[in-house]
């Protein structure tokens, strides 16, 4: 039977003939439904920024973190540098790609070295620094040792360990004495973690629209629609997980739940259509056999089988910058989100008590997802834009 290994092996070699360059640009692709934001990778200007002294944004609590400029600076340089990966191949912003709201917006989930499949998709990162557990499942609770999951899973940057990271960075001119400036010992695992996550720290964003409503009195700052929304957000069940608190609002009660999507995506045996490009899906002849890795959610860190298929809830935060939608980035939009939650979920006989189908019309739709698009923070385009001021794959320390 033909398999999607099968049909994905054909689509590569017929991408690499038609030499898709720079950017994704697909020049004479004249398909209404060909849809993609790569092309802002080359459009987006170097502005670096300085991340430190931004007060904390309205809505926002006080992080407890302190950062250093000097360790930030780094920790952006090996963000980008695809040197970290065994090949050479994969950098960590090639997965969370800075104008596509730290995710990937035309992947559900990411390809990681050799075009391996990752099975979750791809988290923001804004506001990480609020976040007391990380990852869908919540297995690690340090930024700086969180780094260390991508850096040597077999799928995503594949390094046999961290000493072999260490001295691959050690053999690249540079990188050795900018350690050097930074941290008394240098170059070490440790300190590789703390450059890394003093960036992702920085990555704050907030004083959105909604922020300026609710926490700063303006007035105006919301339409009517989009104040119909926050209500509808709360009528309908929505702050319950998306907490929103009375001096500020990460929109998560950190909390992990059963929504149906893990039992939906491990009984969906085979598939009728195959995505072929940005936006564009084809349908097949015939069903293909899909090949699907486990994901049973929390259990897989607390071994209990109650925990089966609940995952983190995420911040709604910029959300209408972060598509594709759920651990695994099954659903396109927010309409589909809206549209999932509308029905009750899927048929999961474990499902949360408080996943039940919603009695919204219209016009209350329209609201919660005026309401929605309302989150994103005011600095989007400037954190964009300080990602950029760095060179990608071959940094100032190059070798």
């Amino acid at each position: 039977m033909l398999t999607l290994r099968v049909i994905h092996t054909h689509l590569l070699l017929w991408l690499l003939a038609g030499a898709v360059g720079s950017g994704d640009y697909r020049e004479g692709y004249d398909r209404k439904d060909f849809e993609t934001r790569s092309e802002a990778l080359d459009l987006t200007p170097g502005i670096p920024i300085q991340l430190t002294d931004r007060a904390t944004p309205l809505g926002l609590p006080p992080s407890v973190h302190s950062i250093d400029e000097k360790a930030l600076a780094l920790g952006r340089e090996l963000f980008f540098d695809r040197r970290l990966s065994v090949n050479g191949t994969v950098s960590c912003g090639m997965c969370h790609i800075p104008e596509q709201g730290f995710t990937q917006n035309e992947l559900a989930t990411p390809v990681g070295v050799e075009g391996r499949s990752v099975k979750r998709n791809a988290p923001a990162l804004y506001n990480v620094v609020y976040l007391p557990e990380l990852f869908f499942d919540g297995r690690e609770t340090s930024l700086e040792q969180q780094i260390w999951a991508p850096l040597l899973a077999i799928n995503e940057m594949a390094n046999p360990d961290q000493g072999s990271v260490v001295r691959r960075l050690a053999g690249i001119r540079g990188y050795a004495d900018a350690f050097a400036e930074v941290y008394a010992d240098g170059l070490t695992a440790d300190n590789l973690g703390d450059a890394l996550a003093s960036y992702q720290r920085a990555l704050v964003s907030g004083n959105s629209r909604f922020d300026r409503w609710f926490f700063g009195g303006e007035a105006n700052a919301l339409n009517e629609l989009e104040q119909q929304g926050f209500r509808v957000f709360r009528e309908q069940g929505c702050a319950a997980c998306h907490a929103v608190g009375r001096e500020a609002a990460l929109f998560t009660d950190h909390g992990y739940y059963n929504t149906g999507i893990g039992y939906q995506a491990a009984n969906r045996e085979r598939t009728r259509s195959m995505q072929i490009a940005p936006g564009v899906t084809i349908p097949l002849a015939e069903p293909v056999e899909v090949e699907r890795e486990s994901d049973d959610g929390l259990a897989e860190r607390t071994g209990r089988d109650r925990d089966r298929w609940r995952y983190r809830v995420p911040s709604l935060r910029n959300v209408a910058l972060t598509a594709p939608y759920m651990h695994d980035g099954s659903l396109p939009t927010l309409a589909a989100v809206i549209d999932y939650y509308e029905r009750g979920g899927s048929a999961d006989p474990q499902l949360d008590a408080w996943i039940l189908p919603l009695d919204m019309d219209e016009q209350e739709r329209r609201a919660l997802l005026g309401f929605l698009a309302a989150l994103n923070g005011d600095n989007v385009a400037a954190l964009a834009a300080d990602a950029r001021s760095v060179q990608i794959g071959d940094t100032t320390h190059g070798g």
